[in-house]
């Protein structure tokens, strides 16, 4: 730069160009050369010509600035000017040079035109209006890159005009078949995978046909004898249909291929591989598709490849002789095909509607590690060892897998300003390779050698996609076929941004994170509803962390973090941010960590249904969210787990599963706002340390019915550290897409009055009348419960806890937190079919099938006290049941009874009449017996009569007490009593009388008791009381 005499002499050069402006005061001349030749052209810039309007400008420096301005433009434009621009167009010829006067046909030709030049200079390929049905797979090699200098863009000239489709129209001569349906004749060696009139997706004949206004129920139509002998009786030849099913417990489905019908005319069939933690199949929600006899319904249609022969049923808007006909093709449009030492880089597609790729569903083999989900390694456009491949600006319309999937190595891919709906599969997809995972598992039940795992952080190598970003994006209709699918989905992959993106109607989550390696990823901006539709036990955001450190077996993992507490981090390196996001989900939680998620921080989000869930995991820090009508789900933490819950509004107390307990109660649960008109909201786990400091108060929303949950000023929730955050600033900004999305529905504020109920597992809150069996304390599953245990609803289960050493529940191997699903062969859903099974089982062995950490065990138990039930109809042989007392016994009642002395209970008499009976609604009654001193225990028993037909049931728990003492009246004090069992013979027939007693083993004892409690309750719906007439203890 040169200043002389007023005027300003500036030179540049830029790669081969060279630049000089020479400047005065009233004017500006610009110098450059001639691309090609050594000859300068010079060019004179008036002020006005560049919009400026005063003649002279303040000072020298304004004009140099506007001097700089003018080189950078200048440079920039020369660079451009030798820009390479290529043509494409339906018109178009590959014959010709590409120029926008001779374009060419394909972007296959044009890639081959431009190969010579990439990375020498900016290419734009610009692609015209029209359909492009895509001969082959379009394959980007490493030698198509561009370089960040000099990028390579596929452009469509008119943003949502030029379709790349892996189908093929189909001319076609349609004549009437019969009841409405069409056929026409189709050339030999057509395979037909997917149909589509004038642009639509049709559907394959089916059973039980679709109804689209049930978009939460299975397949919008399924049938439990989807495919049985009766229904399958009618199909000539069912090979090549299909049979969707959901999984036993809803986590997602499976989808097998029927290969025809067996000698007996059962339907034969493979398949089942798409979920990674199989149960078989739902026992009602099941569909088949892909059956001529089920051809019935409008949109329908089958295709015969043996007769060459297309039938379709038209719904009433469609006319065939201007119908546009398409069938299906390829699985991939486009791939990126590279490596990490030779990428595939700089390049971008700009503006284009992918459509016609093939369904893959069973192609979805490939395990994701530890998950719940099978993959299938593809998708319309499939990325593989790239940098910097941009996917801008275009429309993904339903296609048949997953829209995006980028595989193995890739590095800031950006996929911004896209709209992908209807997709058979998942969104996008970033999935690394499982050879980069250190110690790799690929089932939920299999398990490392924790000593032996490799202690090394991080990946083992870099084959995995890092620090790309999916953004300003709307993603919606997710799953139309398969039903383990996400919007965005996340697996051995790190720092994955997923900004600014509308995400719903999805079949299972929106947003999902398959495991822990190796974190870093960032989740903001986004409005994520409407998901888990058709499936159960799942988010709007979904994770799980079954990493090195993580076992099903909990306890081993604990052993070894106790004394490593840094064994968590080993693949959950860096702290994954979920942030300024809303969410909801009425089929689950609105955020669900599942097993071993770490290393979370989670903020500033707004919760609208399912609540926060964070089951066992590490370092899980949640401040400054909003949970609608909900709360925190804390599920199975583990000891020092190091997790944070603060400064946040919620709406219900906390709803623990099997926890907190003194040995799993995290690191702090704190500082919360609980908005109520219950003052004892908070109270819940306050014995564990919990909500000491947290407050009930109306945090004084703005406008919640309108969404906006910010406080006002002066709110007591900013005394508690709660910040305002934004909110209207959710999802897509895109306008264009923004004024296409939709938004979840506000619910109406639900203010309890009262403390919502307790889950049955939950650490500290009891059941109004606790149920025992072998000494063990047992639960039904209720609501996410079945989560916590990994079970369908429909399977259920009877939990265990409090199984301490003394127990016969412990010694018959059973421990903390075990479910039992089944006794000798008959299932148990709940506690009485476990009390029912029981009671008949009488002496025998029992079988046990439990849940223990999630994987199925048997147990086989010989030396269990035995319940036995007897009914006569005499008093005469009733009595030969039982035998007196020693002289020192005695009997007492805890409440007033009536028409019968309550000594009566031990005078070896049989009468008719009530006995010694609680009144009608007394549920906590309770008969005593003191032996007078402590004896060997063989048998409890007591004999009712069975008056009115309703008095002879019996529901009682028996406990018993060593003290020397009188013990008192709480028997939960287990200080002084222990559970034997709970027994209830209300779902057993009656006869005049009932005798129920509780046996030991010919070399066994129920223990060394002086103290016997029958606690009973009322066995009718009307609160009538049983009429016991005696009580009988057997000693040794």
């Amino acid at each position: 730069m040169e200043f002389s005499d007023g005027w300003i002499i500036v030179a540049a050069w830029q790669n081969s160009f060279s630049l000089k402006i020479t400047m005065h005061f009233s004017r500006t001349q610009v110098s450059w050369p001639v691309l090609g030749n050594r000859s300068e052209t010079t060019a004179i810039i008036d002020e006005s010509s560049v919009g400026l309007r005063n003649r002279v400008a303040s000072s020298r420096l304004d004009r140099l600035s506007w001097v700089i301005c003018t080189l950078m433009w200048m440079t920039l434009g020369m660079q451009w000017a030798n820009a390479l621009d290529v043509y494409v167009d339906v018109q178009g010829a590959d014959s010709n040079n590409g120029s926008r006067s001779a374009p060419v046909a394909s972007i296959d030709r044009a890639r081959e035109i431009v190969k010579a030049v990439v990375g020498k200079q900016p290419v734009t390929v610009w692609v015209g209006d029209g359909v492009y049905h895509l001969p082959r797979t379009l394959v980007f090699e490493s030698s198509d890159s561009g370089s960040a200098e000099n990028p390579v863009i596929y452009r469509a000239e008119s943003e949502g005009q030029a379709v790349l489709s892996g189908g093929s129209p189909l001319e076609l001569n349609w004549k009437p078949f019969r009841d409405g349906i069409m056929q026409a004749s189709t050339e030999p060696g057509l395979a037909i995978d997917q149909l589509f009139v004038d642009g639509r997706m049709q559907r394959m004949a089916r059973y039980p046909n679709f109804d689209p206004t049930k978009k939460t129920l299975a397949y919008q139509g399924h049938a439990a004898d989807a495919f049985s002998k009766e229904r399958a009786a009618k199909w000539s030849d069912p090979t090549g249909g299909f049979i969707h099913a959901m999984h036993r417990a809803r986590w997602g489905g499976y989808h097998y291929q029927i290969t025809g019908k067996d000698t007996d005319g059962d339907v034969t069939y493979e398949g089942g591989w798409q979920n990674n933690r199989p149960s078989g199949m739902h026992k009602d929600q099941r569909m088949v598709e892909n059956i001529f006899e089920e051809l019935d319904a409008p949109g329908e249609w089958y295709h015969n490849a043996k007769t060459n022969t297309l039938y379709f049923y038209p719904g009433p808007a469609v006319d065939l002789e201007t119908a546009k006909i398409e069938v299906v093709r390829l699985r991939h449009l486009i791939e990126f095909n590279g490596t990490e030492q030779q990428p595939v880089r700089h390049i971008t597609l700009n503006g284009f509607v992918f459509r016609h790729s093939a369904r893959t569903f069973m192609e979805t083999k490939e395990p994701m590690l530890r998950s719940d989900w099978t993959i299938y390694r593809g998708g319309a456009v499939v990325l593989t060892g790239t940098e910097d491949i941009e996917i801008a600006d275009s429309e993904f319309d339903q296609v048949g897998g997953n829209a995006i999937f980028v595989s193995n190595y890739n590095r800031r891919a950006h996929i911004h300003g896209c709209h992908i709906h209807d997709a058979g599969a998942s969104g996008v997809c970033f999935v690394g390779d499982p050879n980069a995972v250190r110690d790799p598992l690929f089932q939920y039940g299999h398990k490392n050698d924790l000593a032996k795992v490799d202690r090394t952080p991080g990946p083992k190598t870099n084959n995995c996609p890092a620090d790309c970003t999916v953004e300003d994006c709307l993603i919606h209709g997710i799953g139309r076929v398969e039903r383990q699918p996400a919007g965005v989905q996340i697996e051995m992959a790190q720092q994955i941004t997923v900004r600014d993106c509308s995400i719903y109607d999805c079949a299972r989550a929106g947003i999902n994170i398959g495991d822990g390696a190796w974190g870093g990823h960032l989740i903001e901006g986004c409005d994520v509803f409407d998901t888990v539709q058709e499936t159960h036990d799942h988010g709007s955001f979904n994770s799980w962390g079954r990493d090195r450190y993580w076992s099903s077996d909990r306890g081993a993992s604990q052993k070894v973090i106790d004394k490593e507490p840094g064994f968590p981090f080993l693949d959950a390196v860096a702290t994954t941010v979920i942030r300024n996001s809303r969410w909801r989900c009425d089929h689950g939680w609105d955020i669900d960590l599942d097993d071993g998620s770490s290393n979370y921080d989670i903020t500033n989000n707004l919760m609208l249904a399912g609540g926060l869930k964070l089951r066992e995991g590490f370092r899980r820090r949640a401040w400054n969210n909003i949970t609608v009508n909900n709360g925190l789900h804390p599920h199975v933490w583990y000891n020092n787990s190091g997790d944070e819950v603060f400064s946040n509004i919620f709406m219900a107390a906390p709803q623990g599963a099997r926890m907190p307990t003194k040995t799993a109660k995290g690191k702090r649960v704190d500082g919360n706002l609980y908005y109520a008109n219950a003052p004892d909201m908070k109270d819940r786990y306050a014995s564990f340390g919990w909500d000491v400091n947290s407050i009930v108060a109306d945090p004084k929303f703005v406008d919640p019915e309108k969404g906006d949950f910010r406080v006002e000023a002066g709110s007591p929730a900013l005394a508690i550290g709660f910040k305002n955050f934004p909110m209207d600033q959710f999802g897509v900004k895109k306008p264009s897409l923004k004024k296409i999305a939709a938004t979840p529905a506000i619910p109406k504020l639900d203010v309890k009055s009262s403390l919502n109920k307790p889950r049955s597992d939950s650490g500290r809150v009891a059941r109004p009348q606790p149920i025992y069996w072998l000494g063990a304390r047992v639960a039904d599953l209720k609501g996410a419960e079945f989560s916590a245990y990994g079970v369908a609803k429909e399977d259920g289960g009877v939990a265990l806890s409090a199984v301490v050493a003394s127990t016969f529940a412990a010694e018959a191997g059973l421990q903390n937190g075990d479910l039992i699903q089944a006794l000798n062969g008959k299932p148990v859903r709940m506690i009485s079919e476990l009390l029912t099974e029981y009671q008949r089982a009488s002496g025998s062995s029992l079988l046990l099938k439990v849940v223990r950490e999630q994987r199925v065990i048997e147990l086989s138990v010989q030396k269990t006290p035995m319940v036995i039930v007897e009914n006569t109809e005499s008093a005469a042989a009733a009595r030969e049941l039982n035998e007196n007392l020693g002289s020192d016994a005695k009997v007492e009642a805890n409440d007033s009874v009536r028409d019968a002395p309550v000594g009566t209970l031990l005078d070896g008499k049989l009468a008719d009449g009530y006995g010694p009976v609680f009144a009608n609604g007394v549920n906590s009654g309770a008969y005593r017996v003191d032996l007078g001193t402590v004896a060997e225990v063989s048998s409890i028993l007591s004999l009712s009569t069975n008056l009115n037909g309703v008095r002879g049931p019996q529901k009682l728990t028996l406990y018993a007490s060593a003290m020397d003492s009188d013990p008192g009246w709480n028997v939960e004090d287990r200080s002084k009593f222990v559970p034997l069992t709970t027994i209830d013979t209300t779902g057993l027939k009656h006869g005049k009388y009932c005798s129920v007693e509780l046996r030991s083993r010919e070399d066994q004892s129920l223990g060394r008791f002086r103290w016997i409690v029958w606690k009973v309750q009322p066995v009718t719906q009307r609160g009538e009381n049983t009429a016991f007439q005696e009580l009988q203890v057997l000693t040794r």
